[in-house]
């Protein structure tokens, strides 16, 4: 199975099973990583804001400019800051690389 390659708040690692179709936010909310997705996806909390490795940037889908409008509000935003609730998972994604942000 596909996985998600998590770096958590305490700087712990977790390898999660991924699952085909689903937001990467509810993955990581539903293995209890430190993510809470209060708005289900809607890009509307920013609950979800991870780091993505560098060599992940240029593999998935650029943000959409929803996404940006709410990054911009956030007060620690890097150039490699998303929203997990905006990124699809899809097996082409195998070994994503992410770290959660700090609030």
């Amino acid at each position: 199975m596909a996985q998600i390659i998590v770096t958590d708040r305490k700087g712990e690692t977790h390898a999660l099973e991924a699952v085909e179709g689903w937001r990467v936010m509810e993955i990581l909310r539903d293995y209890g990583v430190g993510v809470a997705g209060t708005c289900g996806g809607g890009c509307d909390c920013a609950s979800c804001h991870v780091l993505v490795d560098e060599d992940w940037m240029d593999r998935l889908y650029p943000p959409r400019e929803e996404e940006e409008f709410k990054l911009d509000e956030l007060p620690m935003v890097q150039p490699n800051s998303r929203l997990s609730c905006q990124i699809i998972w899809d097996d082409s994604l195998d070994g994503l690389k992410l770290t959660l942000a700090d609030y």
